[in-house]
């Protein structure tokens, strides 16, 4: 298929009303928002955002997620663990939640931020479509991104006790905390015309 991008024929498209105006403009003529050909180093701040999530998510499923102290004795535990906790006293719906929200779901952001990368990069223009369907599922999922923090700390206040059992966060929780808010800059960072582009970015 032979198109014509935005920076071809010298003209801005707003992304916030979708106006489009000429390449010299500054200001949308429409909505008044500010407008720009493309986002300043946005394949660079998302690659940034996204090496950085990678490479915590390590040590937020490694690293154990809560300690728990009953009579003196300490016993740690990572996501999984509470995972496998939660399906042993047979609450299954809570393991499914901790699962989707702390494991899945981040895991399956950063493959897409990948994916994504690797489209423009690589100038692979032929995927922009099916790339554009998996941006605004993150983008969309990137709104509830904040209920995977609220999972773990759900984790950590529903296992307690009373006043023989003391639960404190163990180190893995603002690793955790780290990917979830990488993850949310790395998408709002990304500027999906990017993908169009047939030149360096």
């Amino acid at each position: 298929m032979k198109y014509k991008t935005d920076k071809e024929l010298s003209l801005i498209i707003c992304t916030h009303c979708g106006n489009i105006s000429s390449h010299k403009e500054n200001i949308c003529n429409k909505c008044d928002s500010k407008i720009e050909q493309r986002k300043a180093h946005s394949f660079l701040k998302t690659a940034s955002f996204t090496l950085i999530s990678i490479i915590f998510l390590i040590p937020a499923n490694v690293l154990p997620m809560m300690n728990v102290t009953t009579l003196g004795v300490v016993d740690s535990s990572t996501i999984f663990d509470g995972i496998l906790y939660f399906i042993d006293t047979k609450s299954y719906g809570i393991a499914a939640v901790i699962f989707i929200a702390s494991i899945m779901v981040p895991i399956f952001k950063l493959m897409v931020l990948v994916y994504l990368l690797f489209v423009v990069y690589f100038k692979k223009t032929q995927f922009a479509r099916t790339s554009i369907k998996y941006f605004r599922l993150i983008h969309f999922i990137g709104k509830w991104s904040m209920i995977d923090i609220f999972v773990v700390a759900l984790m950590i206040v529903i296992v307690q006790f009373g006043n023989l059992t003391a639960i404190t966060a163990g180190p893995a929780a603002p690793a955790f905390t780290v990917v979830v808010i990488m993850t949310i800059l790395a998408t709002h960072s990304f500027d999906t015309r990017l993908l169009w582009d047939k030149d360096s970015q």
